[in-house]
């Protein structure tokens, strides 16, 4: 179980990279493939080029993760975590600026 942790977290740590690395790029081809001015078939080619990217270097393919446990729900995007790690971090004491609300 472990494992799979470590893998699920080492796979979306080079899906981010890789949507780092082509976001540019793909930027660009959407930009030419939206733009009316241009002749159809340059569009076309640029729709093509888009296409034979890699799959993984597209932003929607990314997933929030837990970097502590790899758990896909119930991340909170700020902080990267968990909630369940989350409250257990911040009942122990271990995040600055956090306590448990009263009222």
């Amino acid at each position: 179980m472990e494992i799979q942790k470590e893998n699920r977290n080492i796979h979306d740590h080079q899906r981010r990279q890789m949507a780092a690395k082509f976001e540019l790029k793909r930027k660009l081809f959407k930009a030419f493939i939206r733009d009316p001015d241009l002749p159809a078939e340059v569009r076309e080619q640029q729709q093509y080029k888009l296409a034979k990217l890699p799959r993984n270097s597209s932003f929607t393919r990314l997933r929030n993760r837990c970097i502590f446990t790899g758990r896909p729900r119930g991340v909170y995007q700020f902080f990267r975590m968990s909630r369940i790690v989350f409250r257990e971090l911040a009942s122990r004491g271990a995040l600055n600026g956090i306590k448990k609300a009263s009222w």
